[in-house]
């Protein structure tokens, strides 16, 4: 995501920690009065105490050191109003000690700031907050500290500080390659996490990762893999659905790349999971998926996610059940003014595009009504349905073929297999559709999505009479002639002759002929209509 940093001098002060003793004690002497500790000590009180069940929740990312300052303390009084607060970094490359963007230790955010207070005045308005670590920018506190111990103390520090159960961690750029990082990162957080349910308190853990349309890089799922595998208890993995730069495919719309996105690392982190023996149905799975759009003009300048982009991802994230929407940032969500010569900017105080009075937070909040701070008290465990063996796939409500381990497919042919359509990259026999393979490259068959309720077969397309010759029983057809059949299309696979295109539905292997895939109908109905 894109950051903003801010200079200044760090002076070094103790962070200070309050105990539920003496959070009894000063509501006592101070009663009726309200500080920034006070609001901070009962909303962890309240927290402790919150359970039942949970709905998907919106929070956007605020940049807490962004100039000008944006006054996250005043969205207590809006609709959307819970907030993911970045970035707390090292202070430098060889230190533990947390920071706001190098720019301000929690102290002194405290006071240059005022920090502490407004978080207090946000919760005054029932309001939660969440505390991002990392980000693009800066030395993620995993990178620059190089002490096990130590890191976990610098994450215990922040959080006693603000209170709070949920926490983001933005793994990019070095922090994401950085192995030795990874593996203290996660030490510490499963350590941390564990003590603080010893205690009776809970701490959600998400984790922020770049993404592509083909979903989690491969430094990405071994992040994931590393944090699982140390004992995280992941509430789950926000995909950065924007910057992707020559991965997005030619005529997509940053919807439809941020939804193929969110596909892939939902087929991902199902994968990851039963690495470490968690066996989690489809929408267990889709409910620790999360995403966070860059809302406007993105960091690529032919990137730009539009009002529009914001309506379909809602959309898309509400029909498969995702557990967060997040969006980079509340500083953006406003046209910029007009000191602005081109609208069309990168800048950290508004979106680059005219939003036409509107704000992205409304459309991409619609339907995620939940709490962050109670989705922090559900724990993953293994779903006995999930591992229940999937009941076979059924022709009469399947949109297209159902695979066959026997069957040869052709590129853009697209089949049904444990109730999902996959499509053939390339031509293929063999291959199972949903293969445990973590990036996409490594397999022939790409996830298209679920069966939907209510599909029926799809009729085999036609074309006009004429446009090849019909097929005869008494012709001759080399490898690659083109035929219809009852206005079907098929292409010969090898020399044939009086063997019916009709038998490539009951035995597609052995005929000689293959119906047309998608992508070939498309290019002889271009051809037509020109």
């Amino acid at each position: 995501m894109k950051k903003t940093r801010k200079e200044s001098t760090i002076t070094t002060e103790p962070v200070r920690r309050l105990s539920p003793w003496r959070v009894s004690l000063a509501i006592l002497i101070v009663a009726g009065l309200i500080s920034g500790c006070i609001f901070a000590a009962q909303n962890w009180q309240v927290l402790t105490n919150q359970n039942g069940p949970t709905a998907p929740w919106f929070a956007s990312y605020v940049d807490v050191t962004a100039t000008p300052t944006f006054a996250f303390e005043q969205l207590g009084t809006t609709k959307n109003r819970d907030v993911i607060l970045s970035f707390v970094v090292a202070r430098n490359a060889s230190t533990c000690e947390p920071t706001w963007g190098t720019a301000y230790t929690m102290d002194q955010a405290r006071g240059a700031l005022d920090l502490d207070r407004r978080i207090a005045r946000l919760r005054q308005q029932g309001s939660n907050i969440a505390i991002s670590f990392g980000g693009q920018r800066n030395d993620e506190l995993a990178v620059a500290c190089k002490d096990t111990n130590e890191l976990e103390a610098a994450y215990r520090a922040v959080i006693q500080r603000y209170q709070i159960n949920t926490i983001d961690l933005d793994i990019e750029g070095d922090g994401l390659n950085n192995s030795e990082a990874n593996n203290r990162r996660a030490t510490a957080v499963a350590a941390l996490q564990k003590d603080m349910r010893a205690q009776g308190n809970s701490l959600a853990v998400w984790a922020t990762l770049p993404v592509a349309p083909t979903g989690l890089s491969e430094a990405g799922t071994d992040t994931v893999s590393i944090l699982l595998s140390k004992g995280v208890d992941l509430a789950g993995v926000n995909a950065m659905t924007m910057d992707y730069g020559q991965s997005l495919p030619a005529g997509s719309t940053m919807a439809s790349a941020s939804q193929s996105a969110l596909i892939q690392t939902h087929r991902q982190l199902g994968i990851l999971y039963k690495k470490v023996n968690i066996q989690l149905s489809d929408r267990a799975l889709w409910a620790k998926i999360g995403a966070t759009p860059m809302i406007g003009q993105n960091d690529i300048s032919n990137e730009i996610f539009t009002m529009n982009d914001a309506k379909d991802l809602n959309s898309f994230a509400q029909s498969q059940g995702i557990g967060r929407m997040s969006m980079w940032s509340a500083n953006r969500d406003l046209t910029c003014g007009s000191n602005y010569i081109n609208l069309q900017v990168v800048s950290s105080s508004c979106s680059g595009i005219d939003q036409q009075g509107k704000t992205f937070a409304e459309y991409l909040s619609s339907g995620f009504t939940g709490s962050m701070t109670k989705s922090a008290y559900k724990v993953t465990t293994t779903d006995p349905k999930a591992s229940a063996k999937p009941t076979p796939d059924d022709p009469n409500t399947s949109p297209y073929q159902i695979w066959s381990d026997t069957g040869a497919y052709l590129e853009g042919t697209k089949v049904v297999w444990h109730h999902n359509v996959y499509k053939a990259k390339w031509w293929t026999q063999g291959d199972l559709p949903d293969s445990p393979v973590l990036q996409s490259w490594q397999t022939p068959w790409e996830l298209i999505g679920p069966v939907l309720p209510g599909e029926k077969p799809i009729p085999q397309a036609t074309l006009p009479a004429g446009t090849y010759a019909e097929w005869s029983g008494d012709a001759s057809y080399n490898t690659g002639d083109r035929v219809l059949f009852n206005g079907v299309p098929y292409q010969a696979k090898w020399w044939n002759k009086g063997q019916s295109p009709a038998a490539s539905t009951s035995n597609p292997t052995s005929s000689p002929w293959a119906p047309f895939t998608e992508a070939q109908l498309e290019q002889v109905q271009k051809q037509l209509q020109k």
